[in-house]
């Protein structure tokens, strides 16, 4: 049987880098010349105790970001997984139970050890307080103070941990978007890759709140359990329920040929497209930092290129020690090694703030995710006959 010759990435895919630089622009020239527009914007928010915990703008945008990754998943794969026991338990353990935690400690070592005196020892970022908590002005939670800015109780961490932050978002967050497109670039096993897309998605519901409630109190983080588990279900479940939904209508009415053919198609750009419009967003906020402190994104994006590198080789390397073939390894290394960048930059605005450098150190993933993941596309490619038996 001959595969079918399926597009590799799109325009909008391929040039994401250039793309997210051009939102950075935008957003800075946005928030220099009307900052009053973008700041109405965040405003627009669900609160609680007349704290904004949900922005609404920024909702809409990151549901359109998950929707058409979610509406992609037949989760009658999942229960074919069973079969394929290594590389879905090698791909598992990669996410969970490694790629957090070298996540952290490869984070908490440049940032607040090697960068610290370049990022500024007495910088200060600030962030939301916990949704529901009622701390006094003054008083010290973690390596944070609550203070009073313009009217609004705020806690003020040192710069670093909020960049820290957002490295641990980023980490606990495993790709289940566009690996498949870097698993199809590798010539990996595509039936694999959607599994493990499934599986993702469903164990991020159970895992994703735990280990960053851990791993932000162990970084002496504010641990806001309640807006943790409200992102989740605003961000993953909501649209992995409309998706799982919608794709069972679909394909009733239109039958499944129409909706691989032609939905799916139509859906490619909405949640790139949604993404850049967050972006814009965030560096109309931002931007004031990225002008003064230009090297700030290389602080960030080093030790995010270097954990990507670890645990694509970690991966790569244990795929071939317990006998994987090539099209089941390459697909493994590429999950383990990506990020689920609009998780991440989703979860860092709700409990830190659209303008927090948590939320920043989230951007910088997407500014290096698509350059990297293309470089170990290649060398999968060139070391394929490392699997060959």
């Amino acid at each position: 049987m001959v595969k079918e010759k399926k597009a590799g990435l799109s325009v909008f895919e391929k040039y994401l880098t250039v793309w997210v630089l051009l939102c950075i622009g935008i957003g800075i020239i946005f928030g220099k010349i009307i900052p009053g527009v973008a700041k109405y914007l965040d405003g627009l928010a669900i609160y609680v105790n007349e704290a904004p915990v949900v922005s609404i703008p920024i909702a809409i945008c990151l549901f359109f970001m998950m929707y058409p990754i979610m509406v992609k998943i037949d989760f009658r794969e999942v229960v074919k997984a069973g079969k394929s026991v290594k590389p879905v338990g090698l791909t598992l353990f990669a996410n969970w139970a490694v790629k957090p935690f070298t996540m952290y400690a490869i984070s908490i070592f440049f940032l607040g050890v090697l960068f610290k005196n370049f990022i500024g020892i007495n910088a200060t970022d600030l962030v939301k307080i916990p949704l529901g908590a009622d701390w006094a002005v003054g008083t010290m939670h973690g390596a944070g103070t609550v203070i009073l800015n313009n009217g609004i109780k705020m806690l003020q961490i040192p710069l670093w941990r909020s960049y820290l932050a957002g490295c641990i978002l980023l980490g606990i967050a495993p790709c289940t978007a566009m690996v498949i497109l870097w698993s199809y670039l590798a010539e990996g096993n595509d039936g694999h890759t959607l599994v493990m897309v499934a599986i993702n998605s469903l164990s991020m519901l159970l895992l994703y709140g735990p280990l960053g409630g851990f791993l932000l109190g162990v970084g002496r983080l504010p641990v806001p359990w309640q807006a943790l588990v409200l992102s989740i279900a605003i961000y993953v479940a909501l649209p992995l329920i409309a998706g799982y939904y919608s794709r069972k209508w679909i394909i009733k009415a239109k039958g499944e040929k129409w909706f691989k053919e032609n939905f799916i198609h139509l859906l490619t750009p909405v949640s790139i497209i949604a993404l850049l419009f967050t972006l814009i967003l965030l560096f109309s906020f931002k931007g004031e930092v990225i002008l003064t402190k230009p090297l700030t994104i290389l602080w960030i994006a080093i030790p995010l290129f270097i954990q990507t590198n670890l645990i694509f080789f970690l991966t790569y390397g244990l795929a071939k020690l317990i006998r994987l073939k090539y099209e089941d390894a390459a697909p493994s290394a590429m999950i383990g090694a990506s990020n689920h960048f609009e998780v991440a930059i989703a979860t860092s605005t709700m409990l830190f703030g659209l303008s927090s450098g948590a939320s920043l150190a989230t951007v910088v993933g997407v500014l290096i995710e698509v350059p990297t993941m293309l470089m170990l596309v290649a060398i999968c490619k060139r070391t394929r006959y490392f699997f060959k038996t």
